[in-house]
């Protein structure tokens, strides 16, 4: 791949967006690149959590505007068309049953800021500043940034972060809830790879329903809520994870999977 790194290591995906010298802005060589990946991703059982990062002090600048102004006149459905690469990373990250987490560090602005969206956890380096742009632009937000940013912030605050384009530091990013944790730079990497390490030992198939159960909670009715839980919680309580985990707490032997402790 020529815009992306990626490695695998102990079910550890680590995937980092790689244009330094555009801020890791997304070009549609990257965007068909992210796509075609997280697609295969989906068919690799050896992957157990993937981290997403970008290289050279930002996490992603959005989409390439120089790249954009290059395209000549399109019609409407042109255009239209031309989303089609974008909605396809959506896709593949949001059908993702592995956990997904996010270390952003510098600018995470308009698609960065979508993306991130779309990760379970997010972690912000303590010089991470995250924006919709796209009003500074004459444009509207994508990559389901109106799908999900309503879910996190709540859907006044995400109108007024739609509306006014304007710049979310770290620490308000802590507040909103958008990002988990806000971590020295320094620290902003290992920490990912801690937590991602132990998502590594948990069960992949009660990890896999507990996000499919979250991710629909907001468009279930209880009831639905109510079955989901009780076909998944008895293929979890069948399988060869949960007996060993029982085992293991009856014979006081150390769990397989536990979230590691916060730095001091």
């Amino acid at each position: 791949m020529k815009t992306i790194e990626f490695r695998v290591d102990g079910g550890v995906a680590l995937l980092t967006l790689n244009r330094p010298e555009a801020k890791n802005a997304l070009d549609p060589v990257m965007a068909d690149e992210l796509g075609e990946l997280l697609e295969a991703l989906r068919a690799d059982a050896s992957v157990r959590v993937l981290v997403i990062t970008g290289a050279g002090g930002a996490f992603c600048a959005g989409g390439d505007v120089k790249a954009m102004g290059q395209g000549g006149a399109r019609t409407h459905a042109q255009r239209r068309d031309g989303m089609a690469r974008y909605s396809r990373i959506c896709t593949g990250l949001m059908a993702l049953e592995i956990p997904v987490i996010a270390a952003v560090d510098g600018v995470a602005f308009g698609a960065g800021f979508s993306i991130a969206l779309m990760c379970d956890i997010v972690l912000a380096s303590e010089r991470a500043r995250l924006c919709l742009v796209f009003q500074r632009i004459g444009l509207i937000p994508d990559m389901a940034a109106h799908y999900t940013l309503p879910r996190v912030v709540g859907l006044q605050r995400a109108k007024e972060l739609i509306f006014s384009a304007r710049e979310v530091d770290a620490a308000e990013a802590l507040r909103l809830g958008i990002a988990m944790e806000v971590l020295p730079v320094d620290a902003l990497l290992p920490r990912a790879q801690a937590i991602a390490g132990s998502f590594a030992g948990a069960s992949p198939l009660a990890m896999g329903v507990s996000k499919r159960a979250l991710q629909g909670s907001l468009g279930h009715d209880l009831q639905a809520v109510l079955d989901i839980e009780a076909d998944g919680q008895a293929t979890a309580s069948g399988s060869d994870y949960a007996k060993e985990a029982v085992r293991r707490f009856a014979a006081r032997e150390p769990a397989q999977f536990r979230w590691p402790a916060a730095s001091s």
